[in-house]
């Protein structure tokens, strides 16, 4: 641990320049938080990645930076999803000059000695930290994820500022690292029950809208798997601001020590019908079916094929992964393939170019592509379950839920 000083005068002194910017942007941080020591890192996820969301002053700031000899110094240097699949693209119809730009976006991060992994779910392929480790990650689902799920301590970083705790092994001491930022604030009383991920993105979007801000306490979850947490972190962190949460008895820092008595308000949820209503359109043809928003695990490739098995689609589907987990679940993808869809890695659904695909209308089972689609593309979207989505990939038409 090091004082708000001590990090000053090293930025003072530092010949590297590309470091001593890093450090004069976390000082900065610190000042703006109040925080007056920093501490040692050594995993960073960072977002910011795609061309459509970065733009030309974007790719300028990384180019300059990585010609700066800045070179990341911790154990872990991983990335968000990019704008593209980096093997389909020309065949997807993404215009080549934005694939050219993106590119080399990732080509100045692989400079600075960062992992060109692409993709929002860092914890499914090498970059998962340990409970209570530090760490500065800025994918907001992954955030969430972490501080919740896998007790480690995170703030919600930006994409520059997890980039510059990369270069200097550093972050300010404030936020979610502080034990007493941890605490809950709301009791979330869910008297509803929840089935699959689209259930538990409609739980989180709900919650989050509400509160905005803080850290809700679930209680009557009565059981929930890696999938279904990893979709509730990312709508809490889409609808609001929420970069943590507990469940009963389930997530760890839940289990270790009673909660609830920190909160300060309570809320019930006694039903989902009121989320799903606000996530969703009208619409019933279907353009395209987009699952994987975080990225699909293993487990959700091999359901997904299962439900898809002797199939053959009306409309497109489309599957987002990582790279490593699909080079992993061939056999699942093998079949799945077989019924028309495409299984796509690098990318995602929000931060690809659809908007030159004649893409209208898209159906998903994720309440973040929910949310963020109509503004970002542009289109219409039908949010439902796993089963339904499916159907209207079959189908080509959406059937609402009974």
């Amino acid at each position: 641990m090091k004082s708000f000083k001590e990090i000053e005068k090293e930025a003072k002194s530092c010949k590297n320049k590309a470091r001593k910017k890093a450090l004069e942007i976390l000082l900065a941080l610190a000042e703006i938080y109040e925080a007056e020591k920093f501490i040692e890192i050594d995993s960073v996820q960072i977002s910011g990645v795609s061309y459509k969301n970065i733009g030309d002053a974007g790719l300028e700031f990384l180019r300059n930076l990585s010609k700066e000899d800045a070179k990341v110094v911790v154990k872990e240097a991983t990335l968000n999803p990019c704008g593209i699949d980096l093997e389909l693209w020309k065949s997807l119809g993404i215009p080549e000059k934005f694939a050219k730009k993106q590119i080399e976006i990732l080509n100045c991060f692989k400079r600075m000695g960062i992992k060109a992994t692409c993709s929002c779910v860092p914890y499914l392929i090498g970059n998962r930290p340990k409970k209570f480790q530090s760490i500065a990650w800025s994918e907001s689902s992954a955030v969430c994820f972490a501080n919740s799920v896998l007790a480690a301590r995170t703030n919600r970083e930006s994409g520059i500022s997890a980039l510059c705790s990369g270069l200097t092994g550093i972050t300010p001491l404030y936020g979610y690292h502080l034990e007493a930022n941890r605490m809950p604030t709301h009791l979330i009383k869910v008297e509803c029950p929840l089935k699959g991920v689209s259930d538990f993105s409609a739980l989180g979007y709900f919650i989050a809208k509400k509160i905005s801000r803080g850290v809700p306490y679930f209680s009557g979850i009565k059981a929930s798997n890696f999938d279904e947490l990893k979709a509730l972190s990312a709508a809490l962190a889409t609808s609001g601001s929420v970069a943590m949460f507990h469940v009963h008895d389930l997530t760890p820092e839940a289990k270790t020590r009673e909660l609830r008595d920190h909160c300060k308000k309570t809320l019930k949820v006694k039903s989902l019908r009121k989320a799903y209503k606000e996530l969703n359109s009208r619409v019933k043809r279907i353009d395209l079916v987009a699952i994987g928003c975080p990225h699909l695990s293993i487990n959700e490739i091999k359901e997904i094929s299962l439900l898809l098995k002797g199939e053959k689609l009306e409309t497109r589907l489309w599957l987002f992964t990582s790279r490593k987990i699909k080079e992993r679940a061939g056999k699942y993808i093998r079949v799945i393939e077989k019924s028309g869809a495409k299984v796509l890695a690098d990318t995602c659904i929000v931060v690809m170019p659809i908007e030159y695909l004649n893409i209208k209308t898209i159906a998903t089972n994720s309440g973040k592509a929910a949310f963020y689609l109509p503004s970002y593309a542009k289109v219409k979207v039908r949010f439902g379950s796993l089963e339904s989505c499916i159907n209207a990939a079959i189908n080509g038409i959406w059937k609402d839920e009974t």
